[in-house]
Order: structure tokens, then C-alpha cells, then sequence
């Protein structure tokens, strides 16, 4: 283990600038090597990893992004990034999971979308309570929010109070969630709300449809609505066509969870290298020349793909006046980051040959997993698209 971890920092300590950020590097390494352990069960099962976010509870994770003055870390984007990609190595599942709340727990903060007495009083609950919240935006009529399908999930006015209605796809921590963000439409204007609905509201359930054959552990069952009534402030914000245009610089959590899985697969590939000796060689396969060049290759693209990421969101931290302008950049991080992961997961599989193809084996749920990056968004089609238009964008 301790060539390992040499060789893990041998990598990471060109993007450790700050004692701050080595302190949350250490923390965040010492939960994954715990989360690895338990990463084949959880995948094998398709259970929710709840003895994982524990320890993150514990450990005070979940309080990460919530600003200084609510009792939080405040912690900056690229110390966001760092700490996903070091959770990831131990299980991409749980990594992704904590990345929703924590990120939408920044852009929230950020944006102040929310009446602050709401926002101050979820984010006392997460510092105290360690509770957890998601948003619930994807249907199976609609597809991906980004594509901007209206939600058939419908709210209406009763009695001074919100009834709403509907199913969401792909709510990823399902099972564990205190709080939902829902989007419906209303019925009485036509627009979509917000609305924050807790787990206890009668008529909400979880309906366990989440049997991938990647990110098993993230539980994005289905969430199920049937006349669930809430107070008139649950409606939180109107959404608008310019947000859904906008830059989001919290999203960069994706690829930071799949550039987390790459390295993973990478030090696999790289153990079994150093320990494999057939009796055809008198020396490991390590000394072969075609590995060493798959490796050198899988370094290589890996530099390329987190300077890229951690360079952005540095530019996001020290310039917020530039970030409205940074919306191809993001995009291409994350198209970046998620194809560079899928191929550097190909290649250590091939270092490491039949072996991989076991199920016992961490690559073959590290292959399955980094697929899934593909479908979080923005969608690959959607990034061509988004700098195509910057690229040909009238002057």
C-alpha cells in the first residue's frame, strides 16, 4: 500500500498548492482507501453505500460548500474538484453522490436563487443535522433538463397550499435524501417552480428502478408523486430560459468523479504490472516495452485532462467577472475529462489483459462506471454544439 500511495502523490502534488488543500487531500484519501473495501459489495448489490456517507457525515464532508457564516467550510471550487477525483479513486458511486449535494449546496450560495431565510435554515440543518438534498429534474418524457423538455410533473394551487404530481428519473441518492428539489409545472401560469419537498411528505415514495450496469451504488431510483401536499413557500424560484443558459462551474464535480476512477484504474494497472510475472518472462511485464508505453500514454492523457480541469476552475475561483463567459470551457473540461477517463480505463485493462474481465476485479467496475460519465451532463453532442456557436458567433 505504501508504494501505492507514493506513487499517488508522485501524481497529485503538482495540483496540492495549499497546506488547506493537502489537508483535504489527506482527509478525503483516507475515506477512499475505506470506501474502497467496500466498493465491490456495494456495487455487486446495487445497494446505497449509507456506511460510506456515515463516515462522510462524520467526518463533516457534507457541510463542505456551505458558506463560513452558516457554519460551513466555504471551500473554493477547485478545492471541490480535489476532493471528488480523491473520493472517486476509492468509489466512484459514492464520489458522484456527495458531488450533487455538495454542488448544488455552492451553486446555491452563489446564485442566491433561494429566500435566504430558506437557504440559512438548510444550511444549518446540513452542519447539525448532516442532512442531504438532490434535485429531481429528470422525467422519462422529457429527458436530460438540459435539453429544456417541460416537466409533466404538474404543481397546483389549492387552498393556499401546492399539490403536485408526477415521477423524476434518475434521482441519484434516492434512498438517503431529506430533501428533494423538485421542478413541476403549474398548473395555473404554465411556468416551472422549484419546490422543496421533504422525505416526510405524504404521498412521496421511492420507487427502486435503478438496475444499471454502472454507478449501481448511486441508487437514481425513481421518485414518485402522488398528490403530495405542501406549504405555499416550498416554491422556491421561477426557472428562467437565461438560467438554464448560464455557466455552472459547480458541475465540474462530474468529471472530477471520472478523472478520480481513471487514476484508479491507472494504479491498478500499474500494481499488476510491477507484481505479474508469466514464466515465459524472467523479469515482471513492467519491463516490457508496449506496457510501459500504455502506461506512459495513460499519464500523459491524464496530465492533459486535469490541468485542463484544475486550470478552469482556478480561472473560476480568482476571476468570477469572466465565469459568465466560461460556459465553453466548462463543457469541454467535462467532454475532456469524460473521454480521456473511458479510454485511460481501456488501456489499463489491456496491461492487465484476461484478469480485468473477472468480476472480483476493481477494473471491470471502474470500465462500467466511467461509461456512465457520457450521460451526465452536458451531453457530448450538446458541448460540440455550445462551442461550435462561440466559434461562429456573430461579431
Amino acid at each position: 500500500m505504501e508504494t501505492k500511495r507514493k506513487g499517488e502523490n508522485e501524481l497529485d502534488h503538482l495540483f496540492l498548492r495549499t497546506a488547506r488543500e493537502k489537508q483535504l487531500y489527506e482527509h478525503a484519501m483516507q475515506l477512499a482507501q475505506h470506501f474502497q473495501k467496500r466498493a465491490q459489495y456495494y456495487d455487486e448489490q446495487a445497494l446505497f453505500p449509507f456506511e460510506n456517507f456515515a463516515e462522510l457525515k462524520e467526518a463533516g464532508f457534507l457541510s463542505f460548500t456551505v458558506p463560513k457564516r452558516y457554519g460551513g467550510e466555504e471551500i473554493s471550487l477547485y478545492e471541490f474538484l480535489l476532493v471528488q477525483e480523491t473520493l472517486a479513486k476509492g468509489d466512484g458511486a459514492t464520489a458522484l453522490s456527495l458531488g450533487w449535494h455538495l454542488g448544488i449546496v455552492m451553486n446555491l450560495a452563489e446564485q442566491k436563487k433561494w429566500p435566504e431565510p430558506v437557504f440559512e435554515r438548510i444550511c444549518h440543518e446540513i452542519v447539525h443535522q448532516q442532512v442531504l438534498l438532490n434535485s429531481a429534474q429528470s422525467e422519462a418524457a422529457t429527458g436530460s433538463p438540459a435539453r429544456g423538455g417541460r416537466p409533466e410533473t404538474m404543481a397546483e394551487k389549492q387552498n393556499g397550499r401546492w399539490i403536485i404530481s408526477g415521477r423524476k428519473t434518475y434521482t441519484s441518492l434516492a434512498p438517503a435524501l431529506d430533501y428533494f428539489i423538485v421542478s413541476a409545472t403549474i398548473k395555473e401560469t404554465g411556468e416551472v417552480g422549484n419546490f422543496l419537498i421533504p422525505k416526510t411528505a405524504p404521498g412521496l415514495q421511492i420507487e427502486a428502478t435503478w438496475n444499471t450496469i454502472g454507478m449501481r451504488g448511486t441508487r437514481s431510483d425513481d421518485l414518485v408523486l402522488e398528490n403530495v401536499e405542501v406549504d405555499e413557500t416550498a416554491l422556491l424560484e421561477i426557472q428562467s430560459s437565461k438560467e438554464k443558459g448560464r455557466a455552472q462551474g459547480w458541475l465540474l464535480h462530474i468529471p472530477a468523479c471520472y478523472l478520480g476512477i481513471a487514476i484508479a484504474a491507472r494504479n491498478e494497472a500499474i500494481a499488476f504490472a510491477k507484481s505479474y510475472q508469466p514464466n515465459t518472462l524472467s523479469h515482471p511485464i513492467a519491463d516490457i516495452p508496449e506496457v510501459r508505453r500504455k502506461i506512459a500514454e495513460i499519464d500523459i492523457q491524464l496530465m492533459a485532462a486535469r490541468h485542463f480541469m484544475y486550470s478552469v476552475a482556478d480561472q473560476w475561483d480568482r476571476y468570477p467577472k469572466k465565469r459568465r463567459a466560461m460556459k465553453a470551457e466548462l463543457a469541454a473540461v467535462k467532454y475532456v475529462a469524460t473521454n480521456t477517463a473511458i479510454h485511460v480505463v481501456d488501456l489499463a485493462m489491456r496491461v492487465v489483459g484476461g484478469h480485468s474481465l473477472f468480476s472480483h476485479h476493481p477494473l471491470q467496475r471502474y470500465y462500467r462506471d466511467v461509461r456512465a460519465g457520457l450521460h451526465n451532463p452536458p451531453a457530448d453532442d450538446l458541448t460540440i454544439s455550445i462551442v461550435a456557436d462561440r466559434s461562429f458567433q456573430k461579431e
